[in-house]
């Protein structure tokens, strides 16, 4: 189907050098709005020798679907998180671990650091997926529920919908719900009619699919920092001339730095939007959640590798201020 798919993409160009972005995000949401910079980024820089159109609501498929789509080598791109790019690269899912980190800025040292080069570079020669940008920060991820959530207790029975991938699935298990995969798309439907009893999102997504008409309570768990990724295909890529190329991927990546900064500045007035609209916010002690995952690390095999971040990040802040890149 995925080349199927490709193929009627492909043919359908009147460019051919056309990509097609895919989110299942609002338009409201700010990586929507980082989107439409990556547009005008590589319209310009390009000369409109490569032209960009950005699909809302899924219409060309879910986030497996395109990245299905990429890998046959169709000219679409997606905003992905880590955990479904494990599939393709396993190392690369530890980026959507629970509380891998403290502070966002520590995942951007992460997404410029030697062993996340070398995961890009199998990723794309083994999968054909090119990352363009991995600087894309969608915020902390919360519990969305129906009744409050204070420990890793009261989530015992709860049906939580999650991203469909083995580091996603796991951290919900270890916070005490039941996993239940679900497209974005199908949220809102899935908490309307019962489907699910709850989600987990990060502010910004949850505003913007208007899911505080279907839920009641926020506890801010912040279990993961939402980091993605702009992908595309490696075969449209290679296409490219160099010019091109570096065109495109500083686009991107301006584009996430720019799409970071108004999540960023946003968080707050969100926040208090939610509020507004008749959402519950709890803070809760995060140390039971945290202890309750530790137990993801091992299941996944990452134990080694945790480790090897934490070093690496120790090493990093230790460096004199103007060496940090």
């Amino acid at each position: 189907m995925a080349t199927l798919l490709a193929m009627q993409l492909s043919s359908s160009l009147v460019f051919a050098n056309t990509l097609n972005v895919v989110t299942s995000l609002s338009q409201s949401d700010p990586m929507y709005q980082g989107l439409v910079y990556f547009k005008q980024s590589v319209e310009r820089q390009t000369n409109n020798d490569i032209s960009v159109r950005i699909f809302v609501g899924s219409q060309l498929g879910n986030d497996n679907d395109v990245l299905e789509q990429a890998m046959a080598g169709a000219p679409v791109a997606v905003l992905v998180d880590a955990g479904r790019l494990s599939f393709y690269q396993r190392e690369i899912g530890i980026l959507s671990t629970p509380y891998l980190i403290d502070k966002a800025e520590q995942l951007q040292l992460l997404v410029q650091s030697p062993m996340f080069e070398q995961w890009a570079g199998d990723l794309a020669h083994s999968a054909g997926i090119k990352i363009l940008g991995f600087n894309w920060w969608q915020g902390e991820r919360h519990l969305l529920t129906n009744q409050p959530i204070t420990t890793p207790a009261d989530l015992d029975g709860i049906r939580l919908r999650t991203i469909g991938a083995p580091v996603w699935i796991s951290t919900i298990r270890a916070m005490g719900a039941t996993p239940t995969p679900l497209s974005w798309a199908e949220v809102y439907s899935g908490l309307q009619q019962r489907v699910i009893d709850g989600a987990e999102a990060q502010h910004a997504g949850t505003y913007g699919a208007r899911l505080y008409e279907v839920i009641r309570y926020i506890s801010k768990t912040r279990h993961i920092h939402l980091i993605s990724g702009l992908v595309a295909s490696q075969s449209w890529f290679s296409q490219l001339t160099s010019s091109q190329q570096a065109a495109v991927q500083q686009s991107a990546i301006d584009a996430g730095n720019y799409a970071t900064s108004l999540v960023q500045a946003r968080q707050r007035d969100i926040e208090q939007e939610l509020e507004a609209n008749g959402v519950q916010i709890i803070t809760p002690n995060i140390d039971a959640f945290r202890r309750a995952t530790t137990s993801v690390y091992g299941e996944l095999g990452y134990d080694a590798l945790y480790m090897d971040i934490q070093q690496y990040l120790a090493e990093q802040a230790a460096l004199p201020d103007e060496s940090v890149q």
